[in-house]
């Protein structure tokens, strides 16, 4: 057995090249995260979510009001999100401690044992709601008004497009998901449903916050995705897409797009939520444009169908990449797509920004 096998990859300040980098990179916390549907949380229900280990209590009060704490009583350290919520506030399951939305203890309800000597509150996180998602902010509160939530004027207004959002949660590294999503070289991994086919890369570029390129290529190739699209529209023989840090988003014919949003749980498993969004699609045998609610309804049967079945098949291959770059991280990079080391450095570059600034004493004291 080689000395790879028996090591483990490096961390952050010990890797050589851009990919041992960027699998060791976290996500820049300063940044809005999808963290969960606005309708998985009910009224007085309570979930965990997890960004980069760090267990985090997000409930939903009586009054609608979503609630994002630190994910744990200050008396036994117990999670909250094993308790329950009581109007606005968190009760602990053990001995009943109310945590309100401000992180502060407000009820210990059983006084006659004395009052607890507890002055620290719980961290609390900024939180909306947008796209029928919920949004986290797991950085300095202080900076949420500064780094946006990424506009997406088709799905606002009187007349939204048709979409939906589909996530899965694998097994991998998100720099790994981000080298996956971004990188058409890999059609044979999804020649039975061929969303592109003979990818071509055309332009590429870069700067401090985004990697852009663009492909032509067949896109929608499937016997069942193929028949929907609108090709006297719309262009599908190319596409563009954007690694926009923490993000990506896709956009074909500027009448198909798709945004990425990663949510990184620790260093090998990663939730992603894919929103796609549809100008309109194509019904076999009639000619006119669909109009939004009929594409809406084709969208719901296609998401199970086909949409689905491609991203699994992505994870399939990520999950099985992760193993292999455990055991073979210090292999030569071997890449005939120029743009991956891109986005490798970019995810790299990012994470080494935020350990800078964690390092000054104002950060350090804000975070």
């Amino acid at each position: 057995m080689n000395n790879t096998q028996t090591k483990s990859p490096p961390a952050f300040a010990e890797a050589k090249n851009p990919r041992q980098k960027a699998r060791a990179s976290g996500m820049d916390p300063n940044h809005w995260y999808v963290v969960e549907y606005d309708s998985a949380v009910k009224k007085e229900q309570v979930k965990e979510v997890t960004f980069w280990n760090t267990s985090i209590a997000l409930y939903r009060g009586d009054d609608g009001k979503l609630v994002a704490l630190q994910n744990r009583c200050l008396h036994r350290q117990l999670k909250l999100t094993l308790g329950a919520v009581d109007q606005c506030n968190l009760r602990c399951s053990y001995h009943g401690w109310s945590f309100n939305r401000d992180g502060r203890l407000e009820d210990y309800s059983h006084d006659s044992f004395g009052k607890p000597l507890i002055k620290k509150q719980l961290r609390t996180y900024p939180v909306q709601v947008r796209y029928g998602l919920i949004w986290l902010f797991p950085g300095d509160p202080e900076l949420a008004g500064e780094h946006k939530i990424p506009e997406i004027p088709e799905l606002t207004g009187d007349s939204p497009w048709a979409n939906f959002v589909s996530d899965l949660t694998w097994h991998t590294h998100h720099s790994m998901v981000m080298d996956n999503i971004c990188d058409f070289s890999h059609a044979f991994l999804h020649r039975k449903y061929k969303p592109f086919i003979d990818a071509k890369l055309t332009h590429h570029e870069a700067d401090d916050d985004r990697v852009y390129l663009t492909y032509d290529a067949y896109m929608a190739g499937g016997r069942i995705s193929g028949i929907f699209v609108d090709r006297n529209r719309v262009n599908t023989r190319s596409i563009e897409l954007c690694y926009q840090y923490p993000y990506q988003w896709t956009n074909t014919g500027d009448s198909i797009k798709n945004w990425s949003f990663m949510l990184p749980i620790d260093e090998r498993t990663t939730r992603v939520f894919f929103l796609f969004y549809f100008d309109a699609l194509t019904i076999p045998l009639i000619s006119m444009k669909t109009p939004k609610w009929l594409t809406q309804i084709v969208l719901n049967i296609a998401k199970p169908l086909v949409f689905k079945p491609i991203l699994e098949e992505d994870g399939v291959a990520l999950e099985a990449e992760m193993l292999a770059y455990e055991t073979y991280w210090d292999e030569p990079p071997i890449e005939l797509n120029p743009v991956v080391p891109m986005f490798q450095r970019l995810t790299a570059r990012k994470w080494e920004e935020h350990l800078a600034r964690k390092e000054t004493p104002q950060a350090t004291q804000s975070e």
